[in-house]
């Protein structure tokens, strides 16, 4: 499936930024599950100033502000070719070595409530424990937008028994870790039939299985990801893979609209 992308981010600022510094993880990768014809990011306001690998294997822009702008503009938009592959990412490539994706993280840090969901699973195959693991974090944790923050711990997600896409994804990566798996946080896209306007990215999470690599699972939607799905970023957590995030200068408020587009 041919996915059009378009991710535009506008920060507004009631007061002249002096300085402001965004890292930007945008830009897909081509790999066994997608193909990417094209792709580009336009900056207004600021410029990139540096592009790498980070240590997770994501590309990475670092972007300045324009001194005493008022206002920056990122558009990210491209065109990727998916393929439904079951969820089945394939083998680990990245700096990371595999054993340190089973390392917690303050925001995947399990309490009382991811380990009791965890030895809810029970024994079985990992595919099968896996797959229970994503459907009984979708009973437990009701879809609802604006219940949660970046910020928010997934086992306090799942003690309120409520978040959005990027606390089922963390509570998963948390639990997997306990029962033995490396698991890891992912970030993307995903075509919604009803909507291809969007107000925020997508996020789910992969587990390791031996023998197959990485395999995807989204508890938001108790579902392994299908062609339906774009990949951006990895990490332990939200923090690693966020689209967005920075630092800046000044004391004036800030504004951030952020509209995403996903269609066939």
């Amino acid at each position: 499936m041919q996915l059009k992308i378009s991710h535009v981010t506008e920060y507004a600022y009631a007061q002249p930024v002096r300085y402001a510094l965004q890292r930007l993880r945008l830009t897909p990768q081509s790999s066994q599950l997608q193909t990417v014809h094209s792709w580009a990011t336009e900056v207004e306001g600021g410029a990139v100033e540096a592009r790498y690998i980070d240590h997770f294997g994501n590309i990475v822009e670092l972007v300045s502000a324009s001194r005493d702008t008022e206002a920056i503009r990122v558009v990210a938009t491209g065109l990727v070719e998916t393929s439904d592959k079951t969820g089945v990412s394939g083998p680990h490539r990245a700096y990371m070595p595999l054993w340190l994706y089973q390392r917690e993280s303050e925001l995947t840090k399990p309490g009382k409530m991811i380990r009791e969901m965890a030895r809810s699973v029970g024994k079985g195959q990992p595919l099968e424990q896996l797959h229970g693991l994503m459907s009984a974090l979708n009973k437990a944790m009701a879809y609802v937008p604006g219940a949660t923050q970046t910020k928010t711990l997934a086992e306090d997600a799942l003690a309120a028994g409520e978040g959005v896409c990027q606390d089922h994804a963390q509570a998963f990566a948390a639990a997997a870790r306990v029962m033995g798996y490396p698991a890891r946080y992912v970030s993307g896209y995903l075509m919604m039939e009803d909507t291809p306007d969007q107000a925020a990215s997508h996020a789910w999470a992969e587990a390791h299985v031996d023998g197959l690599g990485w395999v995807g699972f989204d508890p938001a939607n108790d579902m392994s990801p299908d062609d339906r799905y774009v990949h951006i970023a990895y990490g332990l957590d939200y923090k690693d893979a966020a689209p967005i995030s920075g630092i800046r200068t000044g004391t004036g408020e800030e504004q951030l609209a952020v509209r995403i587009t996903v269609e066939q």
